[in-house]
C-alpha cells in the first residue's frame, strides 16, 4: 500500500471520527480512537513511537515521540487545539526528516470542521 493510499484512509477515518465526536476532547482520546479505526481498516498502527536523533555521531533515544505511525510509512501528529500553529507543522517535518518517512499529517481535532484541521506534509514541504 502506498503512502497516498494510507493517507486517504487516515483522512477518511479522521473526518468520520471528528464528525461523530466533535471537537474538544483530549488529544489522547482522539489518538486511541483513531488508532483503533485504522486497525479496523487492516492497517498496522503504532502509537507513541520513539524517534531517536543522532548528533555528532551519537544516537539519543530520548528525542521525540510520534503520536501514530501507520504501516511504518505515514506519521500522524494529533492536536486538539483551537488553532494549529507553525511549530506544529515543523514538528511533523522534523519527524519526517529524522525517520526518512515521506508523508505526514498534522490532524487538529480542535477545529470546528475537520477539513480545516488537516495539514498534509511531504518531504519537508507543506502540501
Amino acid at each position: 500500500m502506498t503512502e497516498n493510499e494510507i493517507g486517504k484512509i487516515v483522512v477518511d477515518c479522521a473526518v468520520r471520527l471528528h464528525k461523530d465526536l466533535g471537537p474538544g476532547l483530549l488529544e489522547s482520546v482522539y489518538e486511541v480512537l483513531l488508532a483503533n479505526e485504522l486497525e479496523l481498516k487492516g492497517l498496522k498502527v503504532k502509537r507513541q513511537v520513539p524517534i531517536s536523533i543522532e548528533y555528532h555521531g551519537v544516537q539519543f533515544d530520548e528525542g521525540f515521540r510520534a503520536d501514530i505511525v501507520v504501516e511504518d510509512k505515514v506519521i500522524l501528529e494529533l492536536k486538539s487545539v483551537e488553532v494549529a500553529n507553525p511549530a506544529h507543522k515543523k514538528q511533523v517535518l522534523t519527524y519526517l526528516r529524522l525517520t526518512g518517512c515521506k508523508l505526514g499529517y498534522l490532524l487538529n481535532f480542535g477545529d470546528s470542521l475537520m477539513k480545516d484541521g488537516i495539514t498534509r506534509l511531504l518531504n519537508g514541504e507543506v502540501q
